[in-house]
């Protein structure tokens, strides 16, 4: 299968990258001559299209990782044909409006984030398509939505990805500045965050019994809590989520 991708950013690039850890041939990936295209061509040896109506037309699968203001027109009059599908990494572009765009190709949306790079993406995709699946295996681990207002909910997700990074800064400063040294800091709020969504993702057991489990009575994990509970942090929290799907709507 060859693929193609329109818009080769950051989110591309990562993309890319877990591609080629999988073992996916370089010379069947075909990008746009657009934004980091040719650095990326030239340095890992894809395939360069002269513009995106070749890629359309040399590929089978196309990724679209541009802005979403940007998708739609981005789709516009390219030799679409049926049997090829476009997977949609752009937030907020319903199926109605790529489908208007890219007709009669079959669409998918997807939401990797960055972590691809490392293999690690959790990544959303509806409808579930059996053919992705080689491509969204490569970025992580694939989660299908059985429908489209239960996928953007979800992508909030790619929105929590970002605050949990910045938890992490502020809680590796505050240790800094508490006399941690800078570096162990890192790197003990990094694995501190992997260790508490793993527990999570590989136990059975409900996250309120995991909690009770380390919210001892009296001790310090309680007293964070209840300081974080006073200060309204969960519902700040809800509230940016919330912020998140109204965005993800408006584009819609």
């Amino acid at each position: 299968m060859t693929l193609g991708i329109i818009g080769v950013g950051h989110l591309a690039s990562a993309l890319l990258t877990s591609l080629l850890r999988a073992g996916h041939p370089a010379g069947r990936i075909v990008l746009s001559p657009r934004g980091q295209g040719p650095v990326l061509a030239a340095r890992h040896g894809f395939a360069l299209a002269t513009d995106n109506a070749e890629l359309v037309r040399r590929a089978e699968t196309v990724l679209l990782a541009v802005r979403p203001a940007d998708a739609v027109t981005a789709l516009r009059g390219l030799p679409w044909r049926r049997g090829q599908t476009l997977a949609s990494a752009c937030a907020g572009v319903p199926v109605a409006a790529l489908a208007e765009a890219a007709a009669p190709a079959g669409i998918v949306r997807i939401m990797p984030i960055t972590a691809a790079e490392l293999g690690a993406s959790p990544t959303l995709v509806y409808p579930a398509s059996p053919a992705l699946a080689p491509i969204l295996s490569a970025f992580g681990t694939p989660v299908p939505l059985e429908d489209e207002a239960q996928f953007e909910a979800a992508t909030a997700s790619a929105a929590i990805y970002g605050w949990a990074q910045a938890l992490i800064r502020e809680s590796a400063a505050w240790a800094g500045a508490a006399g941690v040294e800078p570096a162990a800091a890192r790197v003990l709020m990094a694995r501190t965050f992997v260790a508490a969504g793993r527990m999570v993702d590989e136990q059975e057991a409900t996250i309120d019994d995991l909690l009770a489990r380390v919210v001892t009575p009296g001790g310090i994990t309680e007293a964070g809590l209840a300081h974080l509970q006073a200060a309204g942090t969960p519902e700040a929290w809800h509230d940016a989520c919330d912020v998140v799907l109204r965005k993800l709507h408006g584009r819609s």
